[in-house]
């Protein structure tokens, strides 16, 4: 049977987050149990529509879910045990930030059935953090990392590296410190500088240099080699574990299989459908109340859509991807869902090795990895 994932998005942010739009904070006079009877009521219509498939994972993300009331956590995990049934040694997921507010959280959050944590620490000093926009600095980090790795069967954290002035020398350091703490899983993320934020504000009035793209790659290049060397190899672009370590819900998204999304702005992509919530709370508590589930937007998506998902997302993975296996699944032929010309030449070249019904990027394709995707996937698949 086909793994079934379910993500639930809070989306309440401590009040001074610098992330949110503001109309996402906690409010004051939050009613959790009005948040409760919503959150029900969306999961039992996706219930309705994949009954008899057991839950492999749950992820609990969004604003601050750390901050959720440990009985919604234990409410919406008994219910969705009820629901779907959980397959066995299912993986449930929080994302959690490291402030000593949210580390207060976690002995009932463990309690209440979380199994795995990951932490958003985003750097090992304090000049970048401030810089980056964190509330926490770092004894507040490895305080809370070490909380969750006495009350957490695995744990996780993450790190933004390639940041403006970062040099080989002090991601060394920072990357040899981070895989000193013994977690199984890091999620290492170069910075990016997105339209609308105070990043790109900063470098359009010259007041910040991002690193260029050769410094970026030989970053990218560094920390492949420094967590190889760790026993910590990539096994997605970004994300990096020991053997069976792997974050199962996020090969979910990877693999393209199967999730449920509930609770504000929650995509979802199940039975060939793509789902999205309400995005604002008011909005979709609303809904909730209306036609008993949060969905703004419900739509089939094409054979040619799935396929199109499937290869951007596969290719991520070390492993990569069975392009036969994925052209019979679609309905394809398979130089309909890989440009035959183009993996021949990339594949000639070391960007791809294509052997036993497998292609996947190797080491030195994945830091070209963007632009080998845009080659490798036909006019014919994106225009259909």
């Amino acid at each position: 049977m086909q793994p079934l994932a379910l993500y639930i998005h809070w989306p309440f942010c401590l009040a001074k987050c610098p992330y949110c739009d503001f109309n996402s904070h906690v409010r004051e006079r939050t009613d959790i149990a009005e948040w409760t009877t919503a959150l029900l009521a969306d999961m039992r219509h996706e219930a309705a529509v994949t009954q008899g498939r057991p839950l492999t994972s749950i992820f609990f993300g969004g604003g601050t879910p750390s901050l959720m009331p440990p009985a919604l956590v234990e409410t919406l995990l008994a219910e969705a045990e009820r629901l779907w049934g959980f397959a066995p040694g299912i993986e449930i997921t929080l994302e959690a930030n490291p402030s000593s507010v949210e580390a207060a959280n976690f002995s009932a959050l463990a309690t209440a059935g979380i199994n795995r944590v990951s932490l958003g620490l985003q750097a090992l000093d304090n000049a970048t953090l401030k810089f980056l926009g964190r509330l926490h600095d770092v004894r507040e980090s490895l305080a809370a990392l070490d909380l969750a790795q006495r009350l957490f069967g695995r744990v996780s954290f993450d790190l933004i590296y390639a940041r403006p002035g970062h040099t080989p020398k002090a991601w060394e350091a920072e990357l040899q410190r981070a895989l000193a703490f013994g977690t199984d899983h890091l999620s290492l993320y170069q910075l990016t500088i997105e339209p609308g934020t105070r990043f790109a504000t900063l470098v359009r009035e010259g007041k910040l240099a991002p690193l260029d793209d050769d410094e970026a790659a030989d970053l990218f290049s560094l920390t492949r080699e420094l967590t190889a060397a760790a026993g910590m190899p990539a096994y997605e672009t970004s994300n990096h574990a020991r053997p069976g370590e792997e974050s199962r819900h996020n090969l979910t998204y990877w693999r393209y299989q199967d999730y449920i999304g509930i609770g504000p702005g929650a995509h979802g992509r199940r039975l060939g459908m793509a789902t999205m919530r309400h995005k604002k709370p008011e909005n979709f508590l609303r809904a909730c109340t209306g036609q008993s589930h949060g969905i703004a937007e419900e739509r089939k998506l094409t054979p040619s859509d799935q396929a199109m998902e499937a290869v951007l997302m596969g290719l991520r993975l070390t492993e990569g991807i069975a392009p036969a296996k994925l052209a019979a699944r679609f309905g394809f032929a398979e130089a309909g869902l890989i440009d035959p010309a183009k993996r021949r030449f990339y594949t000639a070249i070391g960007h791809l090795a294509d052997a036993n019904g497998t292609l996947r990027v190797t080491e030195q394709g994945a830091p070209l990895l963007e632009a080998l995707l845009a080659e490798l996937v036909p006019d014919t698949l994106v225009n259909a």
